[in-house]
């Protein structure tokens, strides 16, 4: 077999070189990406009250970034392997900070809600792509921990969004005539712009095309990759596979649960009596830093055991449970705080090991497809869950009927993520035995 034929010191060396050109820009970007998304729950600290939208216009404008992102994600995504990662990647970031940029001009519900719907159009396949791209030089035992390493650059947006966020916006509050949230979304722009430029020079298609890799090395990884199970299907094969869709409804409960924290966390925090912009900032970024450990933790123990279903099922019960336990202890801040950190982690854990998943039934480039369906339809629940949290609030006047409503839904996921069971199990173990 071709992996009797891998040097382990000529690999070692090979995904050394890989894990330091590559994986601190794509973090780097993520991050970026991922507070470009976000940061509209900070701005709703002051656009809110400035705008005068309602709790249910603001959830549908947050929402409705997700509508622009799943219409266009699978052309972008198919479209990749034929245009290559590195100008898909640049355009894509280019454009998204471009248009996030142009939040500064939001004056009424209707223009929130149209640049929301862009900012997704044209960020549109980035995640998907990255998560592709990985494929193309990671082999399937690596993959956890690799998207653990990137995937964390999510919760480092949170992390380091929060204090930035509302930094921003209280020391720039009427610089030049324009709001805090105005200055805030220019500034945090205008780096997606220069990474997108930037990617242009730092990454290359795949290995083959890579200056910073001997010929040594490239054969290796060749096979080394290509020696992995799996399924190499025509994208309308992909279409018709049961499982695709067993992931992606797996994948909508649990996004639905990270974005339900993602934008409604400042207002939790605000809503607990904690009324200073800057302190609201400071404390959203607790459950982040809960978030980037539990994703270590995870993704690490899931290639240690070469595990993939538990390691993302698990977690996500336990985020479900949390979040009851955020909503029945909600008059002490400290232990709601506590629940949220603790729900947060395991709703990225699980988010984490999930995208190790798709690449035991896809390869290839119908790969690209598959993952971009199961993304398309997974992120979906980015615009239900803030859209249903921001009705719930405005129809019951209850800030906690939204949470339980997502709790239950995390269930749902759970249940569904356990059902997932490899299809080349027997195939995966001896591979795993063969490259450990």
């Amino acid at each position: 077999m071709n992996n009797y034929q891998i040097s382990p010191i000529t690999l070692q060396r090979a995904y050394r070189k890989i894990d330091c050109r590559l994986l601190p820009f794509l973090v780097i970007c993520y991050m970026i990406a991922y507070l470009d998304r976000v940061n509209v729950g900070f701005a709703k600290l002051q656009m809110q009250s400035d705008l005068g939208l309602s709790d249910a216009a603001y959830g549908l404008g947050a929402g409705i970034f997700f509508i622009g992102y799943a219409i266009f994600e699978t052309p972008s995504n198919l479209l990749l392997p034929k245009i290559g990662a590195r100008i898909t990647l640049s355009r894509v970031m280019i454009l998204w900070g471009l248009t996030s940029a142009s939040m500064i001009f939001v004056h009424n519900e209707t223009s929130f809600y149209v640049l929301r719907f862009l900012l997704g159009v044209f960020e549109a396949g980035f995640a998907p792509g990255l998560i592709f791209y990985l494929t193309l030089w990671y082999g399937r035992e690596r993959m956890a921990r690799t998207m653990a390493i990137v995937m964390i650059a999510g919760p480092l947006g949170g992390m380091i969004g929060g204090p930035l966020s509302t930094w921003l916006m209280t020391t720039f509050a009427g610089v030049h005539g324009m709001a805090g949230w105005q200055w805030m979304f220019l500034i945090e722009a205008l780096p997606a712009v220069f990474l997108g430029l930037l990617a242009l020079k730092v990454l290359s298609d795949k290995p083959d095309d890579a200056s910073w890799l001997n010929t040594e090395e490239k054969e290796t990884l060749r096979i080394h990759i290509s020696s992995a199970p799996g399924h190499d299907h025509s994208f309308s094969k992909v279409l018709k596979n049961w499982r695709v869709y067993l992931m992606a409804a797996g994948y909508f409960c649990v996004i639905c649960g990270i974005y339900a924290i993602s934008f409604w966390l400042p207002t939790i925090i605000r809503e607990a009596g904690v009324t200073n912009t800057t302190t609201i900032g400071l404390y959203s970024a607790i459950p982040y830093i809960g978030a980037i450990f539990g994703m270590l933790v995870f993704g690490r123990t899931s290639d240690l055991y070469n595990e993939r279903r538990w390691h993302s099922a698990v977690p996500a019960l336990i985020g479900a449970a949390c979040l009851v336990g955020s909503v029945q202890y909600k008059d002490n801040f400290a232990i709601a705080l506590t629940f949220l950190t603790v729900a947060t982690s395991m709703m990225w854990a699980a988010y984490t090991v999930f995208w190790a998943i798709p690449s035991q039934h896809l390869k290839g480039d119908s790969a690209a497809g598959g993952i971009a369906v199961i993304n398309t339809i997974g992120l979906l629940g980015g615009f239900f869950s803030p859209t249903l949290i921001g009705y719930a609030k405005s129809a019951t006047s209850n800030p906690n009927a939204g949470l339980l409503l997502m709790a239950a839904v995390l269930v749902l996921g759970a249940a569904l993520l356990a059902l997932h069971r490899p299809a080349d199990h027997a195939t995966r173990n001896i591979h795993h035995k063969q490259t450990a």
